[in-house]
């Protein structure tokens, strides 16, 4: 129910009742106050299709909810960390993003990161790729999974859902993909980047897309697919990539450490020093070799070989959470640019781990941390832009 359906009831009520008290004589004071208790009483009741819409936040702790956390929390990292000079990008060049991988951990440990990477965007709709935490709980898996909600809380405002969505999906096998509030309503990779997408632009709109368990082979045949979807839709209302719309992928890197793992040990190399060391060195090997620089199915499908058991796609062969959206999101970025004249490269906007670096102080803000970071337990996060 609408405000303006509200009022029409109101009105009706008013003056059904005020005939009424008229003609018991009600002096039009009473009958002023009668109105305004009719119209307080009903302003309480639930807008039902209104918030039937409206995706709300699940993660309030390491997630900014209002606008002023957002504006806090970008005045401390300008002024602890001057992200552009602690983790330089690459590629200086004044071209806005087209496609970019971002972190989604608490902002106190990611600190300069998110900004780095999101501020590059600069289209009014972002297509989101999330990671599907949650999967095997819903029994989710080789379908990319849409939601049905007209709008995601902000925290400065309500962020529509672009209304290409609905395009992009009829253009789709009903195969390859799911409708599925629930797993949106608990998952928290997306909503992660919501905040700071704001922060830049207070009207941008967006399409999640959340990526559960799926083979190489599988995410390569959705992402053809996505990638024709969108193109189809872009031509239809002439988009242009990078400044009409752009892409995000959610992503954290490695999960390391031998505590706080639901029992599991994720320190091949050693819970150390020694074993930090060592398993930094590793990262790097994944993010040079896969991820930086032009975009090609051999380098993503190197990707999941690093990531990925080759005899159960479901089982890690190490502990980096985005291992099924990184490939989906990239693959459908090299199919959507195919028949450019080159290539769209990614460079790196900087590496940090959950305990290399000063956390952002947020208590004061009414924010925390969700998890531990220590030697025993500890995080990577990389950022990637894509031009």
């Amino acid at each position: 129910m609408n405000k303006f359906n509200k009022l029409a009831i109101l009105k009706i009520i008013y003056l059904k009742y005020s005939l009424n008290l008229c003609k018991m004589k009600i002096s039009s004071a009473i009958l002023s106050l009668y109105f305004i208790i009719i119209l307080i009483l009903f302003s309480c009741l639930p807008d039902q299709r209104d918030q039937g819409t409206i995706r709300l936040p699940v993660d309030t702790i390491g997630f900014a909810q209002y606008g002023w956390q957002m504006d806090s929390i970008m005045a401390r990292i300008e002024r602890l960390y001057l992200f552009e000079e602690y983790h330089p990008c690459e590629d200086r060049s004044d071209d806005p993003a087209k496609l970019v991988i971002s972190p989604h951990d608490d902002y106190t440990y990611v600190g300069p990161l998110y900004p780095a990477v999101i501020r590059q965007i600069e289209s009014p709709v972002v297509i989101m790729f999330g990671v599907a935490h949650k999967a095997s709980q819903y029994g989710l898996e080789d379908r990319i999974i849409f939601d049905s909600y007209n709008y995601w809380k902000g925290p400065y405002q309500n962020t529509r859902v672009s209304e290409i969505r609905e395009e992009i999906i009829a253009s789709l096998d009903d195969s390859m993909l799911v409708i599925h509030d629930s797993i949106h309503s608990s998952e928290h990779s997306l909503e992660a980047l919501l905040p700071f997408l704001q922060y830049f632009n207070k009207k941008v709109e967006i399409i999640p897309i959340l990526v559960p368990y799926m083979s190489f082979d599988r995410i390569d045949i959705i992402s053809r697919s996505l990638a024709d979807a969108i193109s189809k839709v872009a031509v239809k209302h002439r988009l242009e990539w990078g400044k009409d719309f752009a892409m995000i992928i959610s992503n954290d890197a490695v999960h390391y450490g031998d505590e706080d793992w639901g029992g599991k040990n994720y320190a091949p190399f050693g819970a150390d020093s020694a074993g930090y060391s060592q398993a930094i060195n590793h990262e790097m090997k994944i993010i040079s070799s896969t991820l930086c620089g032009p975009l090609n199915p051999d380098s993503i499908r190197k990707f999941c070989e690093f990531t990925i058991q080759s005899d159960n796609y479901k089982e890690y062969k190490w502990t980096w959470c985005g291992r099924y959206s990184v490939p989906l999101g990239l693959l459908t970025g090299y199919y959507l640019e195919e028949s450019g004249d080159r290539p769209i490269c990614g460079t790196s906007s900087g590496y940090m781990t959950s305990i290399d670096h000063p956390s952002v102080p947020v208590d004061d803000l009414g924010m925390g941390f969700t998890a531990p970071a220590n030697i025993h337990h500890w995080v990577g996060y990389v950022g990637i832009v894509y031009k």
